[in-house]
């Protein structure tokens, strides 16, 4: 995530940057699917909650979402220069709760065809929905709630709708052993495959002639690419949450960052499980010592509301350091270490002691209520 907010997207001879090759497109991915594993872990892990109890855990995800919606908001105010995730983040929890109540299977067999029927939906829509006022919803647009609706959904840089396969994805990793061997070599395996198949096929259609006609056709406002390879490599920086608007249904076709095509969504999603499964792999394999060094220095994962909100600050032009890709080691530093120091402390993140604090008097209000009748 801070490579590809820092570091530039290409180098000076105008080739694709290491970092953005690496994780453009991908990041976001990976923080959307792991907000499905959490929704998992959060309902019962591989056995769903059921009646009172999958009620208050519901509560306590919607207490949760709001408060990181309104995260997201405030963020967006700051004039940071990001497409902040949050608010988007938060909708996308409360479009996951209908599907709290499915195990693996039938949340895989959702995600394999939502891959697909998600892009669809959004190419027929978008050109009915007003255009997208901001890079980030923020307080103000709370004025236009019809309009701020629409980009979160569908014309916005991570529209929830098509983007529901990820958290059904992550949803259904999260259902699953991930102790057993065999799961953690299955997502990284399958993950690698379906990445891997998503690029190949994806390139060999657009290099179509008629579809690279089609495309380039379909791009002189916006890009100044005249040839199909001139296109793909321009575009391979990453676009902006959605194809053009009124494009041709070629666009569908496209692997670019951001793209939101079903070849978009299906290489990110192979992208997240096989750094999924080889995490669960490598963490599998060390003893208890092992575990907790690897927790120590990792532990900006257990903070992740906290530190993004961090980050984005470090963005501004009011907090240290200059934003210029030689701030990158700085960004990384302070994110590490912080979270470092936090799990060696056995400390929770301010953050997310807040939201676990307000989300579980939800869920304990819930439980009181059942108990009293």
């Amino acid at each position: 995530m801070v490579t590809t907010h820092v570091i530039d997207e290409r180098d000076p001879d105008g080739t694709l940057s290491f970092g953005q090759a690496l994780a453009g497109g991908r990041s976001a991915a990976l923080f959307a699917v792991l907000a499905g594993v959490s929704l998992a872990l959060m309902t019962g892990r591989r056995l769903p909650v059921r009646g009172r109890e999958r009620m208050a855990r519901s509560l306590g995800i919607v207490v949760r979402a709001l408060l990181i919606a309104g995260v997201g908001l405030f963020l967006g105010g700051l004039g940071s220069g990001l497409a902040i995730i949050l608010t988007y983040y938060g909708l996308l929890f409360l479009l996951g709760l209908p599907f709290v109540g499915l195990r693996a299977p039938a949340l895989l067999g959702i995600a394999g065809v939502w891959v697909v029927v998600g892009p669809l939906l959004s190419q027929w829509l978008r050109p009915d929905l007003p255009p997208r006022g901001f890079a980030s919803p923020y307080f103000d647009q709370l004025d236009e709630p019809g309009r701020l609706l629409s980009e979160l959904t569908f014309t916005g840089y991570y529209p929830v709708v098509p983007w529901l396969v990820y958290l059904l994805v992550g949803m259904a990793i999260g259902r699953m052993d991930l102790t057993a061997r065999r799961v953690q070599l299955w997502l990284a395996g399958g993950g690698a495959v379906i990445a891997v198949v998503a690029t190949v096929v994806s390139h060999y259609l657009t290099s179509r002639p008629s579809v690279a006609r089609a495309l380039v056709a379909s791009t002189a406002d916006e890009w100044t690419a005249r040839t199909g390879p001139d296109l793909v490599n321009e575009i391979s920086s990453g676009m902006f949450g959605n194809t053009p608007t009124g494009g041709p249904w070629e666009w569908l076709l496209v692997v670019a960052p951001h793209s939101t095509t079903p070849f978009d969504l299906a290489q990110t999603l192979g992208s997240a499980m096989l750094v999924i499964g080889l995490c669960l792999f490598l963490v599998g394999s060390l003893d208890a010592s092992g575990v907790r060094t690897m927790a120590i220095v990792f532990g900006a994962g257990t903070m992740t509301l906290s530190l993004y909100t961090l980050h984005v600050i470090m963005r501004t032009e009011y907090v240290l350091p200059e934003e210029t890709p030689s701030s990158f080691p700085y960004h990384v530093i302070a994110l590490l270490g912080i979270g470092a120091l936090y799990v060696y402390g056995g400390r929770r993140g301010p953050l997310e002691w807040v939201v676990a604090a307000l989300s579980g008097k939800a869920i304990a209000r819930v439980r009181g209520k059942a108990e009293t009748r």
